[in-house]
């Protein structure tokens, strides 16, 4: 049989007529350009199983959860303890049965691109809930007992109520069943889910902070208190949306 031309072969490779189902024919072929598509495809193939197998076994506390019989199971998780300005942001998910994203993790570990594309396909498609609490509620609460208060509002915020939650290392002030777990953002596709809400809200409501505040650079630095926001605050003084309590007395 006439050999395809590497055209040929680059060409099915890119519409995904070429797979592992059919690579084997290739494997005999020792033209350089053949040996290289093998080896993309092969590679293509192995990441889209590990990737598989990570979502499956992120799946594993939902379904625990469900064998024991919770029927509606959210994931709950928060963003933004850290900064000296802007709210604390708490998202609240729960994902449909059938949902499937691969590479979904914890927002942390995500690039940009990646986090905007899984926040338009878990707003899309999930019950999501967003809740935030306030600089002027962290000041008077502390950030312990405000972030709880965002997550509360997260969940009071979905669709449905759910009968179980699967909190990040926090506990949630409402009466439903609920475990926490540390890094849960590394270990449940729902608390991933909504790490990834909660970051990007509060993201993109720091864009809109530094649109009625310029010169403060809270679009890069999210209200971290880098050196150039700290020098900010010595020369503009603080904002109706910077912590109080976080700020260093000298700063101020």
């Amino acid at each position: 049989m006439e050999k395809k031309s590497i055209q040929k072969l680059k060409e099915e490779e890119q519409t995904g007529l070429l797979t592992l189902a059919n690579l084997h024919e290739l494997y005999g072929d020792e033209r350089k350009g053949v040996q290289q598509i093998v080896k993309r495809i092969r590679t293509k193939e192995e990441k889209k199983l590990k990737l598989k197998d990570k979502w499956d076994r992120m799946n594993g506390l939902e379904e625990d959860a469900k064998d024991r019989g919770h029927a509606y199971v959210a994931g709950i998780d928060e963003a933004g303890r850290g900064p000296i300005a802007g709210p604390v942001m708490a998202g609240a998910v729960c994902l449909p049965e059938s949902f499937v994203l691969y590479g979904l993790d914890d927002s942390k570990k995500l690039s940009e691109r990646d986090k905007d594309h899984f926040y338009n396909e878990i707003m899309a498609r999930a019950d999501v809930g967003v809740g935030a609490a306030s600089a002027e509620e962290i000041d008077e609460w502390n950030i312990y007992r405000a972030t709880k208060l965002a997550m509360k509002r997260a969940v009071l915020n979905m669709r449905e109520t759910p009968d179980h939650l699967l909190v990040d290392a926090m506990e949630v002030p409402v009466p439903i069943k609920q475990e926490s777990f540390v890094k849960g953002d590394e270990r449940s596709v729902s608390i991933a889910a909504a790490s990834v809400i909660a970051k990007v809200t509060r993201d993109r409501f720091m864009k809109e902070v530094d649109k009625k505040y310029p010169g403060y650079n809270f679009l890069k630095n999210k209200g971290y208190g880098t050196k150039e926001h700290m020098e900010a605050i010595k020369e503009k003084g603080i904002t109706p949306y910077h912590r109080k309590s976080f700020v260093p007395d000298g700063i101020k």
